[in-house]
């Protein structure tokens, strides 16, 4: 290490040729927003040289384009980009991701500590430097079927990891308020590094409570109000625009140059079809800029804040001793992303030829007792006063809602009129034969049935549709296939995107998976959908952390409460 240290003395100084030399470039100074004609000097994987001219053993003619640092990504599951992590290296490092910090909790909740040691021996191998928090609720509650239980035992191991940072979003919010035990292990074990928040709609002495644990960061702050309550005490608020979750348009007018030091961007998700069309990071910081906000705040957020918030202190801003992740832009405003640089290296296709790729794993996780029949998906009871999930467009909250719905003798059956379709979540570990059954307004079903075994957080098959054997049909599709989502009507598969790796990610490359998407898109349209994202938004149904009524194979759950309906 101290030839090294040495080596980038010398470079530094022009004692010695730097190893690369970008020249003729524009440094965005994140300190004063000037843009800056300088050389950048690189030796190995560090910045040694800025604000000077350099001679270098290899050069690269900036052209006078803007060099700017490395974009992160600070909260995601690459799991439900629905692609392996080195096709999700492929695919978002050429949009300037150099660093993406993940939280392998939808695998984890199908696989359990496997989905640890798979990511991480990933992570050491992509050319991003990917890194890990280790999920923290695993299941997410009591009130679903999980494929694995992780207690503070399992975590620990991992705790040292180097592509480690620390735990992941801490969902179970009555856990941490009501001193659960195994909660309370878990935020003590990790009281001396970052523990990621996870705080739909809390305000108040119960945030108070919540950020006392020693929690900092939140990425499900929704509206302007509630996210500047929770920056002035003292979280960082990570704007989140997704394939659904979209709150940059809600969230940005807080962002300026004085209060960019903290807020910084995440996905949580995107997926290849959307990145295709509108970008990943790049994108965030381009609609930012659209909306209002000021270049050197936007900046700041998608690097210097974000490392600051996750203790990166190697990163962020383009100076000497930092890590060289440059990024050259063709336009500032527009984000337009010509090269990367990661860790010193040019990226392009040969550079993710040279990767040794970790084997998958969770194949054939996907397994039911028996198969579904349309019996099954059928619903017993009085049409009364029925609860019904809400769909709301672009975001992941739903709406509780009280309705009337026709009966047919015994069973109840949904209203298509009224754009509402039934739904059922189908315990898929093998562990029991669960199916929880309610009804979903919102996706302009007309037809058939979709089916997804990406059913956050447990992962469980969701489906929604209008006939009880398309349904059952799309249910047992996806165990044949090993997961994935599938459009089915009148008994036959219309469209599909297969899923083998732990029923979650694809194992062909990503233009393969934009491909399956679009075609998906389009059978769901001709089934009458009318949701941009219909698979991704039905994959949040089940998810029992986020207000206000979910599903889960136990039954409809009422969030404010985590009691059955």
């Amino acid at each position: 290490m101290q030839k090294t240290i040495m080596r980038r003395v010398a470079q530094g100084q022009g004692r010695e040729p730097a190893d690369l030399v970008i020249r003729n470039v524009r440094l965005f100074d994140l300190v004063t927003g000037d843009l800056v004609p300088t050389d950048i000097a690189i030796c190995g994987d560090r910045i040694v040289g800025t604000y000077g001219d350099y001679d270098g053993v290899r050069t690269i003619d900036g052209a006078g384009r803007i060099a700017v640092p490395g974009f992160i990504d600070t909260h995601l599951h690459v799991e439900s980009s629905l692609v392996t992590p080195f096709e999700f290296d492929r695919c978002v490092l050429p949009h300037g991701v150099t660093t993406a910090i993940c939280d392998p909790h939808e695998m984890a909740n199908v696989l359990g500590r496997a989905a640890f040691d798979y990511f991480l021996a990933a992570a050491e191998r992509t050319i991003m430097d990917l890194r890990v928090n280790l999920s923290s609720c695993v299941p997410a509650t009591s009130m679903e079927t999980s494929g694995a239980i992780l207690n503070v035992d399992d975590l620990l191991p991992y705790r040292d990891h180097p592509k480690v940072i620390g735990l992941a979003e801490f969902m179970n919010i009555p856990g941490v308020l009501n001193g659960d035990p195994g909660c309370m292990d878990k935020l003590a074990a990790f009281a001396d590094g970052h523990i990621d928040g996870h705080a739909p709609l809390m305000r108040g002495k119960a945030l108070n409570g919540y950020l006392a644990a020693g929690i900092s960061t939140d990425h499900e702050a929704t509206a302007a109000e509630e996210a500047l309550e929770k920056v002035r005490k003292g979280m960082t608020v990570l704007i989140r625009e997704g394939s659904v979750c979209k709150d940059l348009e809600a969230l940005v007018p807080l962002l300026n140059v004085a209060t960019s030091p903290f807020f910084a961007f995440c996905t949580d998700d995107r997926n290849p079809l959307e990145i295709a069309h509108e970008g990943h990071l790049d994108f965030l910081i381009r609609r930012a800029i659209e909306l209002g906000v000021e270049p050197l705040a936007a900046y700041r957020a998608a690097s210097l804040s974000a490392a600051t918030a996750f203790g990166l202190k190697d990163r962020g801003q383009i100076a000497p001793g930092k890590r060289a992740d440059i990024v050259l832009l063709d336009d500032l405003e527009c984000c337009q992303v010509s090269d990367v640089i990661s860790a010193g290296r040019l990226v392009n296709d040969a550079l993710f030829a040279e990767r040794e790729i970790v084997p998958s794993v969770g194949l054939n996780s996907v397994q039911l007792p028996n198969p579904v029949s349309a019996q099954d998906m059928r619903i017993k009871g009085s049409g009364a006063n029925r609860p019904v999930m809400g769909i709301i467009p672009g975001q992941i909250i739903t709406e509780f809602l009280r309705l009337d719905l026709p009966e047919d003798g015994d069973w109840v059956l949904p209203d298509l009129e009224r754009d509402i379709a039934k739904v059922c979540v189908v315990a898929r570990h093998g562990h029991n034969d669960n199916i929880g059954r309610g009804f979903v307004r919102g996706f302009g079903l007309r037809s058939g049935a979709l089916a997804s075994s990406v059913g956050h957080d447990s992962h469980n098959i969701c489906v929604v549709g209008t006939s009880d054997a398309d349904m059952a049909c799309a249910v047992n599709h996806l165990e044949k296939t090993g997961g994935g989502f599938v459009a089915v009507r009148d008994g036959q598969v219309l469209a599909e995107l297969r899923l083998p790796v732990a029923g979650l990610m694809s194992d062909t490359p990503y233009e393969q998976v934009r491909d399956d998407l679009v075609v998906l898109r389009k059978a769901a349209k001709e089934m009458g959908v009318v949701l941009e994202e219909p698979f991704l938004q039905l994959a949040f149904l089940p998810l029992p952390v986020i207000p206000h009524l979910k599903i889960t194979d136990f039954g409809m759950i009422d969030v404010r409460n985590m009691g059955l309906v």
